[in-house]
């Protein structure tokens, strides 16, 4: 086979094949191995010269499919606790292969109406989803971090602003270092976006309390006020090792008394939202300047998703608009071209799994699946309570459990490489995935249970797995 057209009248064949593959796996995730090793073999059938002459669509995708259902990281199934990241629910999916079908060009009108129209509804509901302003701007990103881009960019054009700069036209040169003040709370994706927009990964300044990372409002207050309020204050809604998060009301008091620019990590705590038992995480988010979420974490839908909001919706197009090519059209309320209020010019339609997965489940769908998964994580963390070997080490707050394996007669000095070394056994035994990070010095466990198919019994088979392998590991 040479060349795409020969395959016209049977290009839905591949397709067929795709969607014949899809049932029988999805039906096997819940008995699958989240990861098996052994299958790692397979990947070298990836490998190989670039053929000179294909061997069709359908012999391709077959070895695809033959080769990713054995050999993926099954983290579309219900076990995959590693990390925070959701599955896809079955709108969702569906609604991404849409996406593929259509291969609509969404960053122009022009090119889409269709995705256009999409994102302009999606943003929409999800401010009422999260209790945002409807006033409120935004656009859709690949993921946080892309949005952290977008919402910092728009404050970077707002704080050089102040220094009477245009930073889009004119660049960073001749201006000094934007100060931008968090707590320990704060993800390495914000700093990864200060690293991205010229600011410095380290310029970013923490303000701590404690050794969880809780923030000294009265330590940021003092600086604030030493840069006369031109700063940019991160506030951080659900972090990835115990759930915590900065009380953000406060810091949205901080920066209205001096004058500064609040930006909401909500990753995946903005969902916190959607329940009465959390929302009052999140009081306080509607007050932000700019405010980020992903969806591919506790929304369920595929990689990649993230959302940016902000309170001034001329900020987006200040920061990412008015390129001056003649073949661009200008703003346009109505028929928004997405790609002059983001980071990307050329976009795939990341509207439409949002839209399919709203559309079937709505706000009440939604409420549900995360207070299951409240539910879910407050099991995991009285049976880490009830365990004789295993010890919670910070209050379950919202999505996330943080403990350690501690059995009788094992020094305290010794416990990091014990539970290192569990770590790494767990992942190679692929039952249940849940991998390790550092929590005031320790070395601990923080599974983060968001998959729309994960119930109390796939977090009852990750204590029981982990005291299985703990117990041949303990001295």
């Amino acid at each position: 086979m040479s060349d795409p057209l020969d395959e016209r009248d049977t290009a839905g064949d591949p397709l067929a094949l795709v969607a014949r593959a899809a049932q029988p796996y999805l039906d096997g995730l819940p008995d699958r191995r989240v990861h098996d090793r052994a299958k790692d073999a397979l990947l070298d059938e990836l490998d190989g010269p670039l053929p000179a002459k294909g061997d069709g669509a359908v012999a391709a995708v077959e070895r695809l499919l033959r080769i990713g259902t054995e050999a993926a990281t099954h983290s579309s199934g219900p076990r995959f606790f590693h990390f925070v990241v959701g599955g896809s629910t079955p709108a969702a999916m569906a609604g991404d292969w849409a996406t593929s079908l259509l291969d609509q060009a969404s960053g122009l009108w022009a090119a889409s109406p269709l995705a256009s129209r999409a994102e302009t509804v999606v943003l929409r509901w999800l401010k009422e989803l999260f209790g945002l302003p409807a006033s409120f701007g935004g656009v859709l990103t690949p993921s946080a971090t892309l949005a952290h881009v977008t919402g910092l960019a728009c404050a970077r054009h707002w704080w050089a602003g102040r220094h009477g700069v245009d930073v889009t036209s004119r660049g960073l040169a001749g201006l000094p270092v934007m100060p931008v003040f968090s707590s320990g709370l704060v993800h390495v994706s914000t700093r990864k976006a200060l690293q991205i927009l010229g600011c410095g990964r380290d310029t970013l300044t923490t303000f701590a309390r404690d050794e969880a990372g809780r923030v000294d409002l009265a330590a940021m207050d003092e600086a604030l006020a030493r840069v006369e309020g031109r700063a940019v204050i991160v506030a951080n809604l659900g972090e990835v090792t115990t759930g915590d998060s900065d009380p953000i009301d406060a810091l949205a008091d901080l920066a209205e008394r001096h004058g500064a620019w609040l930006h909401v990590d909500g990753a995946f705590g903005l969902f916190s939202a959607l329940s009465p038992r959390t929302a009052h995480l999140a009081r306080g988010v509607e007050r932000a300047d700019s405010v980020t979420a992903d969806g591919h974490k506790w929304m369920n839908v595929p990689y990649e998703s993230g959302f940016s909001f902000v309170r001034d919706p001329m900020s987006l197009s200040r920061a990412f608009g008015t390129w001056g090519a003649a073949y661009l059209p200008d703003a346009d309320d109505e028929r928004i071209s997405y790609n002059m209020l983001g980071p990307e010019s050329s976009r795939r339609a990341r509207a439409l799994p949002i839209w399919a997965t709203l559309r079937a489940y709505g706000r009440d769908g939604y409420r549900a699946m995360v207070e299951r998964h409240l539910d879910v994580v407050e099991h995991l963390g009285g049976l880490v309570e009830a365990a004789p070997d295993l010890e919670l080490l910070a209050p379950v707050q919202l999505c996330i459990a943080c403990f350690r394996y501690r059995p009788d007669g094992v020094p305290e000095e010794h416990l990091d490489e014990l539970n290192a070394r569990l770590g790494e056994a767990l992942l190679a035994d692929g039952r249940v995935y849940a991998g390790t990070s550092t929590y005031r010095g320790m070395t601990v466990f923080r599974p983060a249970p968001v998959n729309w198919r994960t119930t109390e019994a796939d977090v009852e088979l990750l204590v029981t797995v982990l005291r299985e392998l703990g117990a041949a590991l303990a001295p």
